[in-house]
């Protein structure tokens, strides 16, 4: 059986996420208390379903501490994957202020603000336990596309490298392993004709190549992502993410992940991501 996991912080699109499982032919279950999650295994494997999607968040209140121990158990005879949605504090409070929901943790006593805190802290001891996408700019549309590429990953079969380009001026990705900062580099903004273009275009790939030190930091990361990968693989990770950041996160990050990209998909399976692309719709 095939067992997806998810988690996260309340607001941060969990529903869209099971909703993707749902869509691809899982059999979900949203809000299972975590205790129970052994017994609905066995259930379910019995009846003969072999994709299975749970959703298990803060609603199940202190039952959420048996959660870790229990993915050893969950692992025997499953092949398990783990997603955790997290999101900004203030791209939280912005999601349930638009929607007039009350946080599971809210009450008349608390505000939103404190409802989010106490969620953090509960949730701390499960926030390693899988992959982790931080939702905060994210259309539905993109974290959709996310999930449907993560699901379809082969458990077992290796590593998962992702390259993600992001915009300093809207805050470093939480999914984040390792973060290198392009802002040092020639940047194509200040160039009229190139201001409206991406990392994506050829005009823009031409500029920053002409640069020695665009080069020279290129293939310093390459240098670097090549030669501590052995190390995470033998880490036991399944997920290892490497964000590039330029100030906007139109031009610079973005060349640089699309070259690494490409680069490292003959050493491992690879996916690329743009954030703040995707957030502006480009």
């Amino acid at each position: 059986m095939r067992l997806v996991l998810i988690s996260g912080m309340s607001g941060s699109g969990k529903s869209v996420a099971l909703n993707v499982l749902e869509d691809a032919g899982f059999f979900c279950v949203d809000n299972l208390p975590a205790p129970l999650l052994p017994q609905l295994v066995g259930h379910l494997r019995d009846a003969g379903y072999s994709r299975v999607a749970v959703a298990v968040d803060v609603r199940s209140g202190k039952s959420m501490s048996a959660l870790p121990p229990m993915m050893g158990v969950l692992r025997n005879g499953t092949e398990l994957q783990t997603l955790f949605l997290d999101a900004r504090d203030d791209a939280l409070i912005a999601r349930f202020s638009e929607t007039r929901r009350r946080h599971p943790l809210g009450d008349d006593q608390t505000s939103l603000a404190e409802a989010i805190r106490r969620e953090r802290d509960l949730l701390e001891p499960i926030v390693a336990l899988g992959h982790r996408i931080d939702t905060s700019d994210l259309p539905s549309a993109v974290l959709r596309k996310w999930v449907r590429e993560l699901v379809q990953i082969d458990e077992g079969s290796g590593l998962t490298l992702m390259f993600e380009s992001f915009g300093f001026k809207h805050g470093i990705p939480l999914d984040a392993d390792l973060v290198f900062d392009v802002r040092c580099l020639p940047n194509p903004h200040y160039d009229p004709v190139l201001r409206p273009q991406t990392g994506c275009d050829q005009p823009v790939i031409d500029y920053l190549e002409r640069s020695p030190d665009v080069l020279r930091m290129r293939d310093d990361i390459a240098r670097f992502v090549h030669d501590w990968l052995p190390c995470y693989i033998k880490d036991s990770r399944s997920y290892l993410t490497v964000a590039i950041g330029c100030t906007g996160g139109q031009h610079r990050s973005v060349y640089m992940t699309q070259w690494l990209a490409e680069h490292f998909r003959k050493e491992a399976r690879v996916l690329l991501r743009h954030r703040s692309l995707a957030s502006s719709g480009k």
